[in-house]
């Protein structure tokens, strides 16, 4: 199977899905915070590992904690997604910190103050 095949696409997409559904309404680890989102997910093409890339808001403290919470909670993620999903293998998953969409907030504020700032320096020079 290649890396890029449909298949495997596919089963990214599926684990996935899955992945945000558990987490968001199965976990009740009190470290997982509630702004906890999967990004991607990369499942190997022999299915035996999978790459969750997990992004949560909030500050690096809570981001920590809900690492290890789902890191303490894998077990149990692997029984529901083996559930879920009828796969061969329930690959194992380590979860990957991303940071890409508190990247995406931060410049969304930083564009809305340049604008901000731009726009009244224009009402001033008129």
């Amino acid at each position: 199977m290649k890396k890029r095949s449909i298949k495997n696409t596919r089963v990214n997409t599926e684990v996935q899905r899955e992945l945000s559904s558990i987490i968001r309404g199965g976990i009740k680890d009190p470290r997982v915070a509630p702004w906890t989102s999967v990004v991607a997910a990369e499942v190997a093409p022999d299915l035996k590992t999978c790459k969750a890339y997990i992004s949560v808001l909030g500050d690096e403290e809570a981001q920590k904690e809900t690492i290890k919470g789902l890191q303490s909670a894998e077990g149990y993620i692997r029984r529901e997604l083996a559930r879920n999903l009828n796969m061969r293998n329930t690959p194992e998953i380590k979860f990957i910190l991303d940071q890409s969409i508190e990247y995406g907030v931060n410049m969304s504020k930083k564009i809305e103050e340049v604008t901000k700032t731009t726009v009244k320096d224009e009402a001033d020079a008129e």
